[in-house]
């Protein structure tokens, strides 16, 4: 054949297809999503394989051993006691809390690694929604904003290094932003969960926190699965209220909006691959048809690939050691 263009040129060896590949996945593209718990013991989450509920000690451990690794970021999520959640969500600002205590733990501990926490309020709200009920069954947009300001300042005060607000109520981030630089914390970063979808792939999260609304959905406020162009609306105005980070979630089954958000603002992009894909990968292996290790670090470049410049994943601490061996 008279072919003088030949792709597979570039495709004949290690060492070619190393020199030409667009795309890099390394454990600094990671953040290291780990759940907590009050006590001495950790919990296992039927749920989610491999992932449980630490107590603060063994989360400062699991963290160092993750960052040792290269995984420069945990994010943190608590399961917070039955018995501490109002409808008012005062937990989510003690001092004294579960989240506050477990971020100095890890500051202390290991300084030289980023803490993410989240603001929302479905894990301390008695009516298990990120945002305050009314009587009549209103998710409160303003009135919750307020909590969430307190929630960042307490997380801020405890040393956290960025704070991502996943509610998605409006006007959220300039909220957050304006009462962090009042309050002398204007290093504070926000990565704000822009596109948040109201996604079936959440299950095994929502288990794992006991984090379900009691009543009613969350489509009032996370985006509909059917939009895109919502996403850039969603983006401009995070991007304009001072968000240095901008989130999609659920990240494979939303490359396109990855995509997009890329083409559309100079800000980092983050993705969060989350519980239900987290799950099916796990399910596929353990039935022995998939190679877990193989399928998530091609799940993970994919969402790179989309441009994602950072990936929050519960396969982050495995990666990295498959990448270090």
């Amino acid at each position: 054949m008279n072919l003088p263009i030949r792709p597979r040129r570039n495709r004949k060896s290690p060492v070619i297809r190393d020199l030409v590949r667009e795309t890099e996945l390394t454990p600094r593209h990671l953040i290291y999503p780990l759940f907590l718990q009050e006590g001495d013991e950790n919990t296992p989450i039927e749920a989610m394989p491999g992932c449980q509920r630490w107590c603060v000690a063994d989360l400062v451990k699991e963290a160092g051993a993750a960052h040792a690794l290269g995984v420069p970021a945990v994010v943190l999520f608590p399961r917070i006691p039955d018995e501490l959640k109002t409808r008012g969500a005062e937990e989510c600002h003690n001092d004294d809390g579960l989240v506050p205590r477990a971020v100095r733990a890890l500051k202390k501990a290991h300084p030289s690694l980023a803490v993410i926490t989240d603001v929302a309020l479905d894990p301390y709200n008695s009516d298990g929604h990120d945002g305050l009920v009314s009587d009549d069954g209103r998710i409160l947009n303003d009135e919750t904003v307020a909590v969430l300001c307190q929630q960042a300042l307490c997380h801020a005060r405890a040393g956290a290094d960025i704070v991502s607000p996943s509610d998605m109520m409006d006007g959220r981030v300039g909220a957050l932003r304006a009462a962090l630089d009042s309050a002398g914390f204007s290093g504070v970063s926000i990565m704000s969960y822009t596109a948040k979808y109201a996604s079936a792939y959440y299950g095994p999260f929502r288990g794992a926190l006991d984090s379900a609304p009691k009543a009613g959905d969350k489509k009032t406020y996370q985006m509909d699965p059917a939009n895109a162009r919502e996403a850039l609306r969603e983006a401009a105005l995070d991007e304009a209220e001072g968000a240095d980070i901008l989130m999609v979630k659920p990240a494979g089954p939303y490359l396109d909006i990855i995509a997009k958000l890329r083409a559309a603002t100079t800000l980092p992009i983050a993705a969060y691959q989350v519980s239900g894909e987290y799950l099916m990968i796990k399910a596929g292996a353990a039935s022995g048809w998939l190679d877990e290790d193989k399928v998530a670090l091609e799940s993970l470049l994919g969402i790179r690939r989309a441009g994602a410049d950072m990936i929050l994943t519960y396969f982050a601490k495995r990666v990295a050691e498959r990448m270090a061996e």
